[in-house]
């Protein structure tokens, strides 16, 4: 499971629709609908929200529209918009991190995107987080 922490607009078509499945199914999980991945590292930072299913059903709206704009078909009623976005945090070394792994994916599967990505020092945040200095996120699985 990879649910990103850089903005979705930089994502393939592969992992556009990789992060709507898996962010799908860590709400699943928050909703306590599945017996796997409940202690899945990439759910920590949502588990730490005030409001876990409000944090998760805000990042799959934003995932929401990036698959809008680029005009793909993702079903709207999967995700419920309660309560006000909880801004959560994510470390500048975590950025990246996920910059470094995100352009080693796009020079295998999409070389366009790749040349596009690769322009760019910095990415910006998926718009459910703000960046603060730090590390690689405690959570991170880092080979």
């Amino acid at each position: 499971m990879r649910i990103w922490s850089i903005h979705p607009n930089y994502l393939d078509a592969k992992g556009l629709v990789a992060l709507w499945r898996e962010t799908l199914l860590a709400k699943n999980v928050l909703e306590g609908n599945t017996k796997g991945y409940k202690n899945h590292p990439q759910l920590i930072r949502f588990k730490k929200a005030n409001e876990p299913l409000t944090a998760i059903n805000w990042y799959l709206k934003y995932v929401y529209d990036e698959a809008q704009i680029r005009g793909y078909h993702f079903d709207i009623s999967k995700f419920q918009l309660t309560g006000n976005i909880e801004k959560l945090p994510v470390t500048d070394g975590q950025m990246k991190f996920e910059r470094q792994h995100l352009i080693k994916k796009l020079k295998i599967r999409d070389l366009n995107k790749y040349n596009q990505v690769i322009q760019f020092k910095d990415l910006d945040p998926h718009p459910l987080f703000f960046v603060k200095n730090g590390y690689i996120e405690s959570w991170e699985k880092v080979n």
